[in-house]
């Protein structure tokens, strides 16, 4: 399939007794299973590997995806220092108070 092929395969776990089962969701016939000692364990190791809808979602993202992200961030909150006037006081230029009071 040509999806797995430039996207990788998408595995949907499942455990059946001892027996932890895995095949890919895009349908290309990927497919795999592994024993396990106990139903116990099987069902762990499954719900541990599917991870699809999961709320950690993104939480594990590298650091290159999310890198324009933090360029953007960085970008916006430094020109919305410099245009309030904010930018070489809250980083303790010349124009800092004496005192070593903080500006808002």
């Amino acid at each position: 399939m040509l999806a797995c092929r430039v996207l990788g395969h998408r595995p949907a776990f499942r455990a059946e007794g001892e027996v932890m089962r895995w095949a890919c969701e895009r349908g290309c016939g990927a497919a795999g299973e592994k024993q396990y000692g106990s139903a116990d364990a099987a069902t762990r190791y499954a719900a541990a590997l599917d991870r699809r809808g999961d709320r950690t979602l993104g939480r594990g993202a590298p650091l290159f995806g999310l890198f324009p992200l933090r360029i953007w961030h960085w970008w916006r909150t430094r020109r919305r220092d410099a245009g309030s006037g904010r930018g070489s006081a809250a980083r303790g230029g010349e124009d800092a108070p004496s005192g070593g009071e903080a500006v808002p």
